[in-house]
């Protein structure tokens, strides 16, 4: 009996699954599952044999062309490295476990442009974060909030032109910030300044950012630990001589951000031409600035005085010696006495306190010396207002002395010669007639009697001389003068000047 013939193409048919039947979903979720196999596919699963490197508690998955975080990571992960990849978005489900020993996550080098807010809540023990050569573009706030713990944070070469000014809230315990090479147009001065800097920040480098301004006002009055780590150099900085001051006495302080990186501090000169000029070089033929000198301390008598020592680190045993190379020492009876901050007051300020204090500030791995000149004032705080109000009393006082003078010359009573009514009696003109009148000092009658003569008035034409004067050579009558009135006379006639109209007169006073 002839069977059949049975094509293959049908038994095929046959035999294999109804797979068309099957709905759509169901196929769609059967992908996703092989995909999930692949090597470096979206969710993939740990391998330490083929797409990482486990050593102990280090997983190093850099350059495997990850485009995700793998999932099932040991909980014990200390150090994980994904660098190298192509993870360009990090969501917050990155990690579904909290790693809690987690504390250094490489993230380099992955054209990552995107973080989830919530991207860091499950490492929150994270000391070191290197976010470096990726493409993001801002940051947001409170990004980094849940990194409490967080040391160092590496976002350089990126393009970065946004950054919230509550971006860094929270990162109480941040040492290292590394912000150069991005687009940055706002130096972020509240990283820094009082009362809403991060307490332990010690570097900060903006370099290499589009940042035009800086607040001088503000940087000038940091501690010097602060600005040792500041780093603004290669940005596009307008010329002033506010910037040349600045830098040059960071330069003078040895200052790590000014003396390294010297010659790359440069400014853009007032002007069409934009030229870019080193800033140190401000001070010759550019703008003339003039050159920096290191201002003394100035104190007053009988004040309290702090005098700070401004090191370069943090946490530093500090010890001080007065001018006269004597060490402040507790409990002891000086005026100076070492604060627990490492200041130095004293108190009262008296004038043999001025001259150089020395402070030493010493650690595990730094040594740091510290001069500070001291110029006290020989007056107290108020002294120039006591000495405002002398030469106030002063001027007073003259300017009283002037104006009695002034009443006594033009309001005195008019002397009996030059009244009209005596003057007038005796015939004369008040021009032709003088009196010679001396005033005794004591009451002696002897001297008075001697003294109380009459006196006679020669007409001067009567006299052998010229032009109405006397002839010093002519005869005068001596049998009828006193020699003493005699005398008298002939050194007024001395004192006479040849060209002088005061010395003619009609009339030649004679003692009788």
């Amino acid at each position: 009996m002839l069977q059949p013939v049975i094509k293959t193409g049908d038994s095929l048919l046959e035999t294999l699954p109804h797979w068309f039947k099957c709905p759509r979903w169901a196929l769609f979720l059967t992908l996703c599952i092989a995909l999930l196999w692949l090597p470096g596919a979206v969710g993939s699963t740990l391998n330490c044999h083929k797409t990482c490197i486990c050593a102990s508690n280090i997983v190093s998955c850099s350059k495997m062309n990850l485009t995700t975080v793998p999932t099932g990571l040991p909980i014990y992960t200390a150090v994980l490295d994904l660098s190298y990849n192509e993870i360009t978005r990090l969501r917050s489900e990155w990690t579904p476990v909290k790693l809690l020993k987690l504390h250094n996550l490489l993230l380099s080098h992955n054209g990552l442009h995107f973080l989830s807010s919530e991207a860091f809540v499950h490492v929150k023990y994270l000391r070191y974060l290197d976010l470096s050569s990726n493409k993001l573009r801002q940051l947001d706030e409170f990004i980094f909030e849940p990194l409490v713990n967080l040391e160092v944070l590496l976002l350089y070469d990126n393009q970065i032109s946004q950054i919230d000014r509550s971006a860094f809230v929270g990162m109480i315990n941040l040492q290292k910030l590394y912000l150069s090479q991005n687009q940055i147009s706002r130096f972020p001065v509240e990283l820094v300044k009082e009362k809403s800097r991060l307490e332990k920040l010690s570097l900060l480098d903006v370099s290499s950012n589009k940042i035009k301004q800086l607040p001088i006002d503000e940087l000038q009055v940091l501690p010097a630990w602060i600005k040792n780590g500041l780093y603004f150099h290669n940005n596009p900085l307008q010329c002033h001589c506010d910037l040349y001051t600045l830098l040059t006495h960071w330069y003078i302080k040895k200052l790590s951000s000014a003396v390294d990186f010297k010659d790359d501090y440069s400014c853009i000169l007032p002007g069409p031409q934009k030229t870019q000029v080193g800033v140190f070089d401000l001070s010759g033929d550019n703008m003339n600035c003039s050159t920096f000198k290191e201002a003394d301390e100035e104190a007053f008598l009988e004040q309290t005085l702090i005098l700070g020592c401004d090191t370069k680190h943090r946490e530093m045993l500090k010890t001080w010696t007065t001018p006269s190379n004597v060490q402040v020492k507790p409990g002891s009876n000086q005026t100076a006495k070492v604060l627990p901050d490492g200041s130095l007051q004293i108190s009262p300020v008296r004038p043999e306190d001025s001259g150089t204090y020395t402070c030493f500030a010493m650690s595990e791995a730094f040594n740091e010396t510290i001069y500070v000149v001291l110029k006290v004032h020989n007056f107290t705080m108020h002294g120039s207002g006591e000495t405002l109000n002398t030469a106030y009393t002063t001027l007073v006082g003259c300017l009283a002395s002037v104006v009695l003078v002034l009443m006594y010359l033009y309001l005195t009573p008019c002397r009996c010669f030059c009244c009209p009514s005596k003057g007038k009696a005796r015939g004369d003109d008040s021009i032709h007639s003088s009196m010679l009148s001396v005033t005794p000092t004591h009451e002696d009658p002897a001297l008075k009697g001697e003294l109380n003569r009459h006196v006679a008035f020669i007409d001067s034409k009567d006299l052998q001389g010229q032009n109405g004067k006397l002839n010093p050579n002519g005869d005068e009558e001596d049998d009828d003068l006193d020699a003493e009135a005699s005398s008298l006379m002939r050194g007024k006639r001395k004192k006479s000047v040849a060209g002088s109209i005061s010395s003619v007169f009609s009339d030649t006073p004679m003692v009788v």
